[in-house]
């Protein structure tokens, strides 16, 4: 991890940024004290844990395309042991 001062962060921020994609967490320090990091926001969504929403999940599917019977069994009466 490269540490940057806060003035040469943001003097730099395009750098700072791609470096944070290329080569993992930039440390920004503050008056010599480390008071934060950027990441990429690919890293960010792993470790928060960001799950695709469902239409993407069924549009990734393996299973995408496969025909199915939605047929519903019409009979109105069901035996019933209670």
């Amino acid at each position: 991890m490269q540490s940057w001062q806060l003035q040469e962060a943001k003097a730099h921020l395009s750098e700072v940024i791609r470096r944070s994609v290329q080569q993992g967490p930039q440390i920004i320090t503050v008056r010599g004290k480390e008071e934060a990091v950027l990441i990429s926001k690919q890293e960010y969504e792993r470790l928060i844990g960001i799950k695709p929403n469902l239409f993407d999940f069924m549009s990734h599917s393996p299973l995408k395309g496969i025909e199915i019977d939605w047929e519903r069994d019409q009979s109105k009466i069901r035996d019933l042991d209670l």
